[in-house]
């Protein structure tokens, strides 16, 4: 999330978009990792929920996620970053959205002091 938003300040838009697609997918991903909560979630039969899409729609069905966040929008302004195009958007909604997307999946908040410093020469 740091590095997203980092990238964002730094104007590398399409690799900003690129790396909170991943944060999101790997929280999602974290949290239907955990047994307990894995066999709570509302899977229907044929559904795979090793996708991305998949697996937000598997949450929201279940209660998790609100269903607030614009999912096919930000899987549209993915596909332009992949793309390498330089999407106009509103980036602070876009953060905002993400943010209550980790918050309701138990990964934020956090404390930022308990991580290692950003090495921005990394990218």
């Amino acid at each position: 999330m740091r590095c997203g938003r980092r990238r964002l300040l730094e104007d590398k838009i399409p690799e900003a978009v690129i790396t909170l697609y991943d944060v999101i997918s790997a929280a999602m991903e974290w949290y239907a990792a955990v047994p307990e909560r894995r066999n709570a979630l509302r899977i229907l039969e044929g559904e795979d929920p090793r996708d991305d899409r998949t697996l937000y729609e598997i949450l929201r069905r279940s209660g998790v996620l609100d269903g607030s966040f614009d999912y096919d929008a930000f899987d549209g302004l993915t596909v332009r970053a992949l793309n390498d195009e330089r999407p106009v958007h509103d980036y602070g909604a876009l953060l905002k959205g993400i943010e209550s997307i980790l918050t309701q999946l138990g990964v934020m908040p956090f404390d930022e002091s308990a991580l290692p410093p950003e090495d921005p020469s990394t990218f």
